[in-house]
């Protein structure tokens, strides 16, 4: 395969277009062909050993790509050839195939491009963890985004004004604050030429901003960490200027703000049910056209070097990306609708619908669309009637179905297949605002349908109702259908009840 190639760390002209052997993913990875790599700050770092994490020569760089899986490990499940993903692989991405951990891989949304594929994950990622769950920003307060038309600046920009903020976008050059305003930003500071905290005194009326949102360092650090206002936070998201800026340590106390650390690729690995939680609201927004990536420009493979430098001279406006390959982009064909349901083409699997709880009486009688299918195997039967001490033969003796059962197959307890309505609804609903959620109970359950090992099933799902309860939560019903792919009837038919605080 060819792919561009650091055998020595330094600067993008070090780097080589070489043809170098394909890579084998192990049993927990995969494979993927790669369609597109965005180009991230954190490349430029990588090829000269100054990152957090530290690739052995020789080595591709490039973090973040889409494409199609080539090849799965022997113990991947939720994964199949073919499947169009998005990936964090950390570096590689500069190549015609990468491989990678599968907990990094994620099913692509499927009115979603390969280009915009690429641009998504590092840049809103980063911008909205940082401002939701390190800054905790909140409607109506005022946020400061250096370096603003940068990939994660404008990200910030844009995140901010769908969180509700006033945005002032600072950013070096007339050109790029444009671009700023084009995403939504309130005001704007051209720092080139103007006084940074001048402007904020003249925005904020001498208030001072609530969140600094700072991927840049260098000299301009200091001045907007005196420019926050009171128990404001100052996030430290890099170093794009290449100076580390140092703070006199009065300025905090005199503020009582907080200066609040920021490293996404840490945080998605260490609070994975958070990340993807994360993940599902920003694709919520992408759906309804609320985030768009502003793409500055598309590479060739053969150009990753001169996009890495374009990037390091900050010469990027929003995402580069480089496309591998000479391809056309071919929609993937809409998933077809059960002979029993029909699915509004807005509610398409693989994206996941986002309520705020304050709002959510006013989805009663909506669906809420269509899960992605999720394949039984053995192990989840068997891990079943490990849980529960439920080891009849039919479920977990493999051999002796084969002889007695229809097809052969083991089949699922249907305490099993009722289980999944719970895992679904988490995959299908994000609810703003929410901090607990509890399995309240189950209504009506029917199974029409065995369901077989090696079954693939997804589950349809309707909002029916929604009741107050004491303390200010609410009691959700949902109705749940389960679908087997190839089949007419459903595998299961009930009524899930989660309460929701």
């Amino acid at each position: 395969m060819k792919a561009v190639i650091a055998n020595e760390f330094g600067l993008p002209d070090t780097l080589q277009i070489k043809e170098t052997p394909s890579p084998i993913p192990a049993a927990d990875e995969v494979l993927i062909n790669v369609k597109a790599c965005g180009v991230n700050f954190p490349d430029v770092l990588i090829i000269q050993n100054k990152y957090q994490f530290k690739p052995t020569l020789p080595f591709s760089p490039g973090g973040e790509v889409s494409g199609e899986v080539a090849a799965i490990g022997e113990k991947i499940k939720h994964l199949k050839v073919g499947d169009r993903v998005v990936a964090l692989c950390g570096w590689g991405g500069f190549a015609e195939q990468v491989v990678t951990k599968a907990n990094r891989v994620f099913p692509m949304p499927p009115r979603m491009d390969f280009i915009n594929g690429a641009g998504t994950l590092y840049t809103y990622g980063t911008s909205y963890h940082a401002l939701k769950d390190r800054a905790q920003l909140k409607s109506g307060e005022t946020l400061l985004v250096l370096g603003a038309a940068g990939g994660v600046g404008l990200a910030a920009v844009e995140l901010g004004k769908v969180m509700g903020a006033t945005v002032i976008a600072a950013a070096s050059s007339s050109d790029k604050l444009v671009a700023c305003k084009e995403k939504g930003a309130d005001f704007t500071i051209n720092y080139s030429i103007e006084d940074l905290r001048a402007r904020i005194k003249e925005i904020t009326s001498d208030k001072g901003v609530d969140v600094v949102y700072d991927p840049i360092g260098g000299p301009l650090a200091e001045a907007a960490l005196r420019s926050i206002a009171w128990k404001g936070r100052y996030l430290v998201v890099g170093f794009a200027s290449g100076n580390i800026p140092s703070f006199p340590a009065n300025l905090p106390l005199l503020k009582g703000c907080s200066i609040v650390g920021v490293f996404w690729g840490s945080f998605a690995e260490r609070e994975p049910k958070q990340s993807l939680q994360n993940f599902g609201e920003l694709l919520g927004w992408i759906n309804a056209g609320k985030l768009k990536q502003h793409i500055h420009k598309i590479y060739s493979l053969e150009e990753g070097p001169k996009a890495l430098r374009d990037l390091m001279d900050r010469k990027v406006m929003g995402k580069a990306i480089i496309k591998v390959g000479n391809w056309t982009e071919a929609p993937p064909k809409p998933v077809p609708p059960s002979p029993k349901e029909s699915i509004e083409p807005e509610k398409a699997a693989g994206l996941p619908t986002v309520i705020k709880l304050s709002e959510i009486k006013k989805y009663i009688g909506q669906s809420l669309g269509v899960s992605n299918w999720l394949t039984l195997t053995q192990e989840m039967i068997n891990d079943f009637a490990n849980a529960t001490g439920d080891h009849q033969w039919i479920h977990v003796d493999v051999e002796k179905a084969k002889t007695l059962m229809p097809d052969g197959k083991t089949i699922a307890h249907g305490y099993l297949t009722m289980s999944l309505a719970a895992k679904f609804f988490f995959d299908m609903l994000v609810i703003e605002g929410s901090t607990t959620s509890i399995n309240y109970g189950l209504n009506k359950a029917r199974f029409p349908l065995a369901v077989k090992v090696g079954s693939r099933i997804r589950m349809h799902g309707s909002i029916l109702n929604v009741e107050d309860m004491p303390g200010g939560g609410v009691k959700l019903f949902m109705e749940c259908k389960m679908e087997l792919e190839g089949e007419e009837k459903p595998a299961y038919i009930g009524e899930l009840i989660t309460a929701l605080y």
